[in-house]
């Protein structure tokens, strides 16, 4: 996955260059950076998050990093009242940390708006590049819907060119297939690029599905892509050229064939032709005499 600007780090949420963006102010009895303890049953996931796959497999790698060194980095949360805390970034951590088995877990606590919420998420993921294509794109299209952020914005908040987040949010037009193929991680960002300069769902399935049995490369996908119409046009211009008699003759060969109870074939030259019926062994030839009635 691209970074583009995610260089500029979260501080990329609060400036930009035209106008700068202030951080709503923080309660007086919590400091910018002043980290605390929570026990992490305080701590809750934010629902609305981008990510939503954990690969269980690095959870467990990250929990036995957490066993022996502790967690180094703090998460960020927003306090919710009655003592409960939801995560802004860190959602990983966490998980890990209950993996872990330890009480409790170093966080910064932050009082921000819903959409700060949604874009901090967002960047730390995109950062870390923990979001898969699908999981971006529909972190981008819920700015959008939910904040009325244009695509222009959006590229702004998160450091990515205009043309990036665009073509992240096409990966929502492909098939629910494909975009699962996304999701389990058996195609990247650029396979999906390839597959979305096809023009039909029908071609988009079927490169989709070569991808991934063939094992391509990007630059493979995206040959595959400029020829895969043609392999197609060629199919249904041989399709085509079946003469009425050749559709006649499958059919009849399809008719003996069921009433024969066996396989048939029907070879049909420019003079002369012949009918092949199979048999297997000296009964079913028996059985195939009596109902032509030899």
């Amino acid at each position: 996955m691209a970074k583009g600007g995610l260089g500029k780090g979260l501080g990329a949420l609060f400036t930009n260059d035209t106008n700068p963006v202030t951080a709503p102010s923080l309660p007086e009895k919590e400091s910018k950076d002043s980290v605390i303890m929570l026990k992490l049953s305080q701590v809750e996931p934010n629902r609305e998050q981008p990510r939503k796959a954990f690969d269980e497999e690095k959870l467990a790698a990250l929990a036995d990093s957490i066993r022996e060194h502790g967690v180094i980095q703090p998460i960020l949360v927003q306090d919710i009242g009655n003592g409960q805390y939801q995560i802004i970034a860190g959602e990983r951590r966490w998980r890990a940390s209950r993996m872990a088995k330890i009480k409790e877990i170093p966080a910064i606590v932050r009082t921000y708006d819903e959409q700060t919420v949604m874009e901090v998420a967002l960047i730390e993921n995109l950062q870390r590049e923990n979001l898969n294509p699908v999981e971006e794109a529909l972190g981008y299209k819920c700015l959008m819907d939910e904040f009325n952020l244009t695509q222009e914005k959006i590229a702004q908040r998160v450091g990515k060119s205009r043309p990036a987040v665009a073509n992240a949010l096409r990966i929502l037009s492909l098939t629910e297939s494909v975009q699962k193929m996304l999701s389990d991680g058996l195609l990247s960002s650029g396979h999906a690029r390839a597959i979305l300069s096809l023009q039909t769902e029908v071609l988009q399935e079927t490169l989709a599905e070569r991808i991934v049995q063939e094992q391509l490369s990007v630059r493979q996908a995206e040959a595959l892509a400029k020829i895969l119409p043609n392999e197609k046009k060629k199919e249904k211009l041989k399709d085509k050229k079946k003469s009425v008699l050749d559709i006649e003759l499958e059919q009849l060969q399809k008719s003996i064939g069921n009433r024969l109870g066996t396989k048939v074939q029907i070879i049909n030259g420019a003079k002369k032709g012949k009918i092949e019926i199979e048999y297997y062994g000296g009964d079913d030839l028996e059985r195939i005499l009596k109902l032509l009635q030899l």
